[in-house]
Order: structure tokens, then C-alpha cells, then sequence
């Protein structure tokens, strides 16, 4: 049976606006008793949600509301949501960084958190003093972190400067530094947050290859926040959506990222977009709608591998012929290719369509975004990203194999003997 190592029930946490305080001096006293005797903050009833895009009315802001959720041992949790949405505030208070506001963790383990740059190191001491210092803090005896040490100081690539101050490091190098020391010393619970996007590719997918060896070899906990969302489809066996503070979902992996790309829970996916009159104000042409379809010509966003898929556009146009172009996207927003066709827009004083067929048999499964792109030829004249998306599905019958290859694409060339 699993182990639960972190659990978290009714985590809230609530930043002050503006000035530090409630705002009076008898609020203050009374919010600073409740905190030495234990209890809720008394004010955490009047915080707002935190919602950037909404003038606030309150002093008070619920950066985290009612967070409830368990990690097993050996279990990679991503953790993913826009700017904003909490993941890093839920980071340190599992680091111990910040206190929550109310709600109980409990956590079984030695952890070893990378929330930032630099995080746990001193800027005058050397990189060797600092490795030493960080495994004292966790509890390691010097033989230890020396058992380490090469691996550490390899891993990271500094060892022609494992003598120098780290406040003479790059970001780079400290990154590379502090993520070596967190994942070496033998920590049960692994926290990283999107500091390792400071890193280069290479050392990025190096880290990425160290944290499924320490999940899955070693049987330790990770706690993973990025917006890479190849990196947490890779390393995360299930993940975590915040949005404005609150859990939205909690799933597998590929269920959350497809949910976040959608735009969350309220959002579902759009195989017609119809474009509204403001869009085109200023403008002598207007597109009415953008919709996709397979070979049947009904407007759906589910196709098979075997089916046609038709994207139509419907649009006026008063001015100069306009070249359109479409932009595809695959499930994680990866350009995958662009395609348009010349003038594919012409003049015309009546409502036109035109259609664009993409054969069967080119996609894999998966789902996929389409931008649509409208230029002169010298400058773009409009633009929709993710105007719509569509879903494509394997065939109920495919030969002796009926699985997903990788990726995107599943184009069925033309064999012959020669």
C-alpha cells in the first residue's frame, strides 16, 4: 500500500495590499492574537479571490483558498496554472518558506526545495562551503554530503570554479549548483519550481532525466511547477490546476494540461468561432466564422486518422485580395506547420466561403489548435490564436496495431519497390 508523505487539508494563505496591516491598530492586535493562540486569521472571511484582472475592494487577498490534496512516496506531481494562480505561494509554504494563513501539512520526509535562484545559498561562500552548509541544514553528516560531493560538483559542471564565492556565479551556474545539491543529498521530497527555465536546453533535460531517476529508482516524492508543459507531461504521472488560488482539477497529467490549454473547466473546445463585428471595426473586410469538420462536412471538433479534415471560413472582403493562413498547434502549443494559399481571399462585394482540405491519414491522435493569420503580403492585417481546435482519434480498426505512435504527425507516405 502507498505511503502518504504530504498532505494538505484546508490551506488557505492571505496577502495584505498596499500597506502592511489590517489597516487599524485593534485589527491588527486582534489578527496577531489569533496567530499566537493557534487560531484562523479572524480577516480571512474579507480577502477577495485573487483575480489581477479586477480592481480589488478589499485590502486583502486570498492568494491560496481551501487547498486539500495527498502525494504518495515515489509519486511526481506537477503543478500548473497561469501567472498569478498560486503555485509558487503553495511551494514555499510546503517548503516552509512562508506560513499558511489556516489549514494543517503534514509532510514525512526531508525536503529539499529550488523555488528561486540561488535558494540556500550564500553569496560569499564558496560552492564547496555552500554544498556542505545545505547538507548541514538537512541533517547530513559531513561523511555524507563528501560522498556526494563529485557527483554534486559534476553534475552541476563547475568544477573548475567549486572554490570561488557563488555570488561571482551566473544565474545560470547557481541554478545549475542548487538544483545538483537538492537532487544529491538524498532528500525524500523534491520541490522545484520554474527556476530551472534559467538553465540551458541541455541542462534542463539533464534535470529533467535526474528527477524521474530519483521518482522512480530511488521511490522519492517530487513536487514540479513549469510552464513547459512538455517537461510535466514527461516527468508527471498525475498533476494539479490552480486557478485564481483554488484547485480547479486534480488528474492525470494529460487530462490537466488539456484542460489548462482549453482555458480551464468553464471552456470547452471550439470547432466553430464565430468573430464578432468589433474585431473588423476599423477594417474593409471581416471574417464571419471559422469552422472544422470531417469528410461528412458536419461541423464537429471529434475526426478519425481516416477522415478528411476540412477547415471553412466565411468572410466579406471590400478591399485588396488578402492571403490566408493557418497556424497549427499541437496539444502543448507547439508550432507543428503554417499553411495558406496565395490571394486566398478575394475581392468580392458578397458574403464568400473557402475551404482548405487537409488529406486523411496525416495526424496522429491527439488534440490540435489552429490560428488563423489574414496579411497584404507586407504586414499581417489580422490575427486569432487557438480559434479553434479538434480532436482526432485512431480508427476503430488499424491493422494489427490500433495505439498512438510519437508524435504529432502520422503522415501515410507512398511505398514501392525500386
Amino acid at each position: 500500500m502507498a505511503k502518504t508523505v504530504i498532505e494538505v487539508s484546508g490551506l488557505s494563505k492571505i496577502y495584505d495590499l498596499g500597506l502592511v496591516g489590517t489597516g487599524t491598530l485593534s485589527k491588527d492586535l486582534n489578527r496577531a492574537w489569533a496567530k499566537l493562540k493557534g487560531k484562523p486569521d479572524p480577516y480571512a472571511t474579507l480577502a477577495e479571490i485573487n483575480d489581477r484582472t479586477q480592481q480589488s475592494s478589499s485590502n486583502t487577498v486570498l492568494a491560496l483558498k481551501d487547498i486539500n490534496f495527498e502525494v504518495e512516496e515515489g509519486e511526481v506531481l506537477g503543478i500548473i496554472g497561469r501567472n498569478g494562480a498560486g503555485k509558487s505561494t503553495l511551494l514555499k509554504i510546503l517548503s516552509q518558506i512562508t506560513s499558511p494563513s489556516s489549514g494543517d501539512i503534514k509532510i514525512k520526509g526531508r525536503v529539499a526545495s529550488l523555488l528561486e535562484v540561488g535558494t540556500g545559498m550564500h553569496p560569499e561562500m564558496t560552492a564547496k562551503q555552500n554544498i556542505y552548509l545545505n547538507g548541514s541544514i538537512m541533517g547530513m553528516t559531513r561523511r555524507e554530503v563528501t560522498s556526494k560531493l563529485d557527483e554534486i560538483v559534476d553534475f552541476a559542471g563547475i568544477n573548475k570554479y567549486i572554490d570561488t564565492p557563488i555570488k561571482r556565479f551566473s544565474s545560470g551556474m547557481k541554478v545549475r549548483l542548487g538544483f545538483a545539491v537538492a537532487a544529491f543529498l538524498e532528500p525524500e521530497i523534491l520541490i522545484v519550481d520554474e527556476v530551472l527555465a534559467v538553465g540551458d536546453a541541455e541542462f534542463q533535460k539533464r534535470a529533467v532525466g535526474k528527477m524521474k531517476e530519483v521518482s522512480k529508482g530511488q521511490g522519492r516524492t517530487v513536487l514540479f511547477v513549469s510552464h513547459n508543459m512538455a517537461s510535466v507531461k514527461s516527468l508527471c504521472n498525475k498533476s494539479m490546476l490552480l486557478d485564481k488560488g483554488e484547485i480547479e482539477a486534480l488528474s492525470d497529467t494529460e487530462s490537466i494540461i488539456n484542460q489548462y490549454l482549453k482555458g480551464g473547466k468553464q471552456k470547452r473546445i471550439k470547432e466553430i468561432h464565430y468573430f464578432e463585428e468589433e474585431e473588423f471595426s476599423d477594417l474593409d473586410f471581416r471574417i464571419d466564422f471559422l469552422s472544422v469538420s470531417g469528410v461528412e462536412k458536419k461541423i464537429e471538433a471529434t475526426i478519425y486518422r481516416s477522415d478528411e479534415l476540412r477547415l471553412r471560413v466565411g468572410y466579406s472582403n471590400n478591399t485588396q485580395d488578402l492571403l490566408l493562413t493557418f497556424r497549427f498547434k499541437d496539444e502543448n502549443g507547439g508550432f507543428l506547420f503554417v499553411t495558406g494559399k496565395p490571394w486566398s481571399l478575394a475581392k468580392s462585394t458578397n458574403k464568400e466561403q473557402v475551404e482548405m482540405i487537409i488529406p486523411k491519414n496525416f495526424f496522429n491522435s491527439g488534440r490540435f489548435y489552429v490560428d488563423i493569420q489574414l496579411s497584404d503580403g507586407r504586414s499581417i492585417k489580422f490575427r486569432k490564436e487557438n480559434a479553434v481546435a479538434f480532436d482526432v482519434l485512431e480508427d476503430k480498426k488499424i491493422g494489427a496495431w490500433s495505439g498512438k505512435t510519437v508524435g504529432s504527425l502520422k503522415p501515410d507516405f507512398v511505398w514501392q519497390r525500386c
